[in-house]
């Protein structure tokens, strides 16, 4: 992937490799429209640059997960429907039946897009199993931001807040309390070995001290 640039060949190279057969200009197409819904006024956090930041991510370790290109458009069309007054796991649900229906139409082979489909719905808990290296890889650069320097940190978590500014602030904070702990709860917040290692302890340190602030 070295020699593929903006984010567009990037969407249309993963699809290829995972074996959609639509004409080139239908695929790039796709991406723009993709492009366009990670950029919807609604989102603070679940934007372009976080889209960005999860490929990158799976780029880096993409030996790990034997489909890597699957991972990859996982990560395109994992917040793909993204409303932040959605209830429960609506809108990984909706992201992944969106990514089942688009990657047909786009030629991918039917198992590809019900393994793609099914590595988004992964997003909604960030449990996997231990024999799914794929969703493993998903999961952990998703989570990823989790392990950031406190400054970014900061910013993620102002980002957070800002797309949930419809919500009040003490049920907030029972909200994100509830999440927090969930992911502390984790066996472990990632899942693969290097990651882990390089993550771990950093990721529950913010964890916790945000947990903290929230009372």
């Amino acid at each position: 992937m070295a020699a593929v640039t903006s984010l567009g060949d990037r969407w249309v190279a993963a699809a290829r490799g995972a074996g959609a057969t639509a004409g080139d200009a239908d695929l790039a197409a796709a991406g723009e429209y993709l492009l366009a819904r990670w950029s919807e006024p609604q989102r603070q956090y679940h934007t372009v640059a976080h889209l960005t930041a999860v490929l990158d991510v799976i780029d880096e370790f993409a030996t790990l997960a034997p489909g890597a290109d699957r991972v990859r458009l996982a990560a395109w069309l994992h917040d793909a429907v993204y409303d932040p007054r959605a209830l429960g796991d609506t809108n990984e649900r909706d992201s992944a039946e969106f990514a089942e229906g688009l990657l047909t139409t786009l030629g991918a082979p039917d198992e590809v897009a019900a393994e793609v489909a099914r590595l988004v719905g992964l997003t909604a808990g960030h449990a996997t199993n231990d024999d799914d290296p794929d969703g493993e890889l998903l999961c952990d650069a998703d989570l990823a931001i989790l392990a950031s320097t406190p400054d970014d940190y900061a910013a993620y978590t102002a980002a957070i807040r800002r797309e949930y500014a419809h919500v009040p602030d003490e049920a907030f904070r029972g909200g994100r309390t509830q999440v927090l702990k969930a992911l502390l709860e984790l066996p472990s917040i990632y899942r693969h070995a290097p990651l882990r290692q390089a993550w771990e302890d950093r990721a529950r340190a913010n964890l916790e001290a945000e947990l903290k602030t929230l009372g």
